[in-house]
């Protein structure tokens, strides 16, 4: 890739030094002739004036020093001419009639000399008949000044490409020693090293691209991270009631006389239940981590709610009341959003004296629902672990030790899922735990 760019840097800039140093001759060749046009042009208009009117001299200065000026009549012969044009020759043939002024180019003496010229001609008629003017300057000055800056760009032009590519190679060169060093950092973070961050530099685009490496570390170790809290927690949950349900087993097996197997079924499916129950909190949870994607749709969070309340009227001890204060529309996984607001209640019926109260709203681009029980309330010190997998609380808080310990993580993560939040609020007593979902899911992070 080196080579590669500075090559094509070396060509891009070979083309445009080369097509500017023939602009830069050309227009030099340019300005110099038009110099020399602007005197001649003026002079041999000033002497056909001098030629009509019969105030002709013999010995004429040209315009430059190398310049020249002949004047000649109808016959060829020299009325007057510059003294570098020693010769009584014409230069040129004279003209059989009145000519406008016009450009030639010729070749004349100069002294001991030939050159060429850029000759202005003009013919008028006088009373001695028609007389030609000739005035020139030489091209030779032209040709030197060109043929200097010729070589001096023949000596740059290509100097400077070679400073250029130089240039090139070394910045190319640093800009991707960066990208190599941050190929070899990356190469050397293994799976088990994965909270290894890169130095992300100056913020260029090797500096957005070390942070964009960062980001997706991040996603990786965060996802590992998921992967061994799922394993850590669904070992450490199921070790329990696999350890009864097979200490149950055996005593039945070495005393299968004395066993009860009526009981012991029942005491059985009650541990494999409890074992599902946790198997498939443990699956939505690590799927509640998740970006939301595909599923969503406009859905209807009161509607929810009176739903879930339906359930469990009737079936609890408690009595829960609901307010639905405004529409409550939101785009987001209809049974997902369903078994956050179930849980809710479900933590709220199980911690509550006597009412759960829960009510609907919409506010600020978020739509919410808060559930609040009459129970002993969370302490101080525990806010901040009630979202956490397993955790059950002081027994004074739950009236039944029944459940996996996961239905507030998994009720923060489906609502995040869908990027919202489930936070604890404070009260005076009692807990409030109140869901808040935009009404548009956020497009999932890349």
């Amino acid at each position: 890739m080196r080579a590669r760019i500075t090559a094509l840097a070396t060509v891009v800039a070979a083309l445009i030094l080369v097509l500017a140093a023939v602009a830069l001759v050309k227009t030099l060749d340019s300005q110099l002739t038009s110099q020399g046009d602007g005197g001649a042009r003026a002079r041999a208009t000033e002497l056909g004036d001098a030629a009509v009117a019969g105030r002709l001299e013999s010995v004429l200065e040209p315009v430059t020093d190398n310049g020249l000026v002949q004047v000649i009549d109808a016959n060829g012969r020299v009325l007057g001419a510059s003294p570098n044009l020693i010769s009584p020759t014409p230069i040129a043939p004279p003209a059989t009639g009145p000519e406008p002024l016009h450009v030639v180019t010729m070749t004349a003496p100069d002294d001991r000399e030939t050159e060429h010229y850029r000759i202005w001609r003009l013919a008028r008629n006088t009373d001695n008949g028609v007389v030609t003017v000739l005035v020139g300057d030489s091209l030779e000055s032209v040709s030197e000044a060109t043929r200097t800056l010729r070589t001096a760009l023949l000596v740059g032009v290509p100097l400077m490409l070679v400073l250029l590519a130089a240039g090139t190679w070394y910045v190319v060169g640093r800009a991707l020693s960066r990208v190599d060093r941050v190929r070899s950092e990356v190469d050397g973070i293994g799976d088990r090293d994965l909270s290894r961050r890169l130095e992300p530099g100056p913020p260029d685009e090797v500096g957005r691209l070390v942070q964009t490496m960062n980001a997706m570390l991040d996603r990786l170790d965060r996802s590992q991270q998921r992967q061994r809290d799922f394993v850590a927690d669904a070992s450490h949950e199921l070790q329990s009631p696999l350890t009864a349900f097979r200490t149950q087993l055996e005593v039945a097996r070495a005393h299968p006389d004395r066993a009860d197997w009526t009981s012991l079924t029942a005491d059985l499916l009650e541990d494999a239940d409890r074992m599902e129950d946790l198997v498939h909190d443990l699956l939505l949870l690590a799927t509640g981590e998740t970006p939301l994607t595909g599923q969503a749709e406009p859905t209807d969070l009161a509607a929810i709610v009176g739903d879930e309340v339906a359930r469990l009227n009737g079936r609890v001890g408690v009595d829960v009341t609901t307010v639905v204060g405004a529409s409550a529309t939101v785009h987001g996984d209809r049974l997902q959003l369903g078994r956050v607001v179930g849980n809710l209640l479900d933590n709220a019926i199980r911690h509550a004296e006597t009412r759960v109260d829960v009510r609907v709203g919409d506010d600020s681009g978020f739509a919410w629902v808060s559930v609040r029980d009459d129970g002993p309330g969370v302490p101080a010190d525990q806010a901040d672990k009630v979202f956490d997998r397993f955790y059950r609380g002081d027994a004074a808080r739950a009236r039944s030790r029944r459940g996996t310990g996961l239905g507030l993580a998994i009720a923060r993560a489906l609502a995040r899922r869908h990027g919202g939040d489930v936070e604890l609020e404070p009260t005076g007593s009692g807990a409030a735990f109140v869901l808040r979902v935009p009404h548009q899911v956020p497009t999932p992070e890349r």
